[in-house]
């Protein structure tokens, strides 16, 4: 990216198969690699060129995502031991080679109480308390799953890597009455994530004092991370005494396919995509089928008033400017030790420029990766929206302008 903005070059290298191999030889970090090897330069390019390159792909067909590789590695807890070069496919959990994800995810509609009211509130303790058995949960999977293959077992129970997130986010900010975009709701979604991290932390302490610390636990690494540095105070005195169960602790993953099951919560930390549409599944025999699908928080609404008009609260993802999506996953990331999958909805119509602006715009905010999709031929859609279907206020109409 600094490249890209100083208008240098980037060499394109490949590591050194034979020695003395002829060309412009440079030291190189390489995937599956312990220490920087010798590569050959085999071309250089514009760095703005191949930016633009990767922008214009990922407007034209969703593909590829971003990942700010340099950012995962300073802020991995596991800095001290390994070398990240590439994530899960959905971006949550950065991975060494033969790494294996685990991941979890509370469900925060459950924990909203007095829904649509003047007394409606969140159960952060119902919170904490499920954040340490999720955490005891997490933990014993590593134990309990059988692996395809002995390194990626080695990998797996050396690490002991976890991810707990949330879903439902945005569903449960309805039913509090908080606009995705606003300010307060920013602040609500990082206090839920800070609850989380902080839980599942002091779980995973207590877990080591009961059946030890991860293999790969070196104490004085770990503490100086980056991202242990910055949490509070008694959670590193304890992992300083007991050390900890798990070297990571924190994901939030897209849980498309749970929040279904979950009867249709909105999606991690993602806003509602609508409140009708249709979900394309893959059936067996290779076909498609839509099914109409109504949105969890809109149905509580409708229990308990029936036809009455929806709040402002109500506000689908394309009504909302991109640099909201950005804002929101900057308010949780400092709370979260793996990454964040995000997908920040795309008109089709969106100017290529403003586009760009996105990615460069999520590098500035500290992000670790982000990803767009913008109705293309190539992929297609699973969502579409219903037309004419009951909406929210936009949020930019006359109706908001007291907001």
């Amino acid at each position: 990216m600094e490249a890209v903005r100083r208008d240098e070059e980037w060499l394109l290298v490949f590591p050194v198969r034979e020695p003395g191999e002829a060309g412009e030889i440079v030291q190189r970090v390489w995937p599956g690699r312990p220490d920087p090897v010798p590569c050959r330069v085999a071309r250089r390019v514009s760095a703005r060129a191949l930016w633009a390159k990767l922008m214009r792909a990922t407007f034209d067909a969703a593909e590829p995502g971003v990942l700010f590789v340099d950012r995962i590695n300073r802020l991995n807890n596991l800095w001290y031991c390994e070398q990240i070069s590439a994530t899960n496919p959905c971006g949550e959990i950065p991975l060494p080679p033969y790494g294996a994800c685990d991941l979890g995810s509370i469900n925060l509609t459950r924990f909203v109480r007095e829904p649509f009211s003047t007394n409606a509130r969140v159960d952060m303790e119902g919170i904490a308390a499920t954040a340490v058995i999720a955490t005891r949960m997490l933990d014993n999977v590593i134990d309990l799953s059988q692996f395809p293959l002995p390194r990626q077992q080695q990998q797996a129970r050396g690490s002991r890597r976890i991810g707990l997130g949330i879903t439902g986010l945005a569903d449960a900010m309805i039913m509090l009455g908080l606009t995705y975009g606003s300010d307060e709701a920013r602040r609500f979604a990082a206090s839920v994530m800070e609850t989380v991290c902080h839980a599942a932390y002091r779980a995973s302490i207590e877990l080591a004092k009961e059946k030890g610390s991860f293999p790969f636990f070196e104490k004085v690494g770990y503490l100086q991370g980056e991202f242990v540095r910055a949490l509070p105070q008694d959670i590193r005195d304890s992992i300083a005494a007991h050390g900890i169960r798990n070297s990571h602790l924190t994901a939030i993953a897209p849980t498309g396919t749970i929040s279904l099951l979950a009867d249709n919560v909105s999606s991690g930390l993602e806003p509602a995509f609508d409140f009708y549409y249709t979900r394309r599944v893959l059936e067996l025999d290779g076909s498609y089928t839509e099914y109409p699908l109504t949105d969890y928080a809109l149905r509580a609404w409708r229990d308990l008033h029936k036809d009455a008009p929806l709040p402002a609260a109500f506000i689908d993802a394309r009504s909302l400017p991109p640099q909201t999506h950005l804002d929101m996953q900057a308010a949780l990331q400092p709370y979260v030790d793996n990454a964040i999958s995000k997908t920040i909805n795309i008109p089709q119509d969106y100017d290529f420029v403003a586009f760009q602006n996105i990615y460069e715009l999520a590098y500035d905010k500290g992000l670790k990766g982000c990803t767009t999709f913008r109705p293309n031929p190539v992929t297609g859609e699973v969502l579409h929206a219903v037309e004419n279907a009951e909406r929210g206020v936009h949020c930019c109409t006359v109706e908001r302008e007291a907001d």
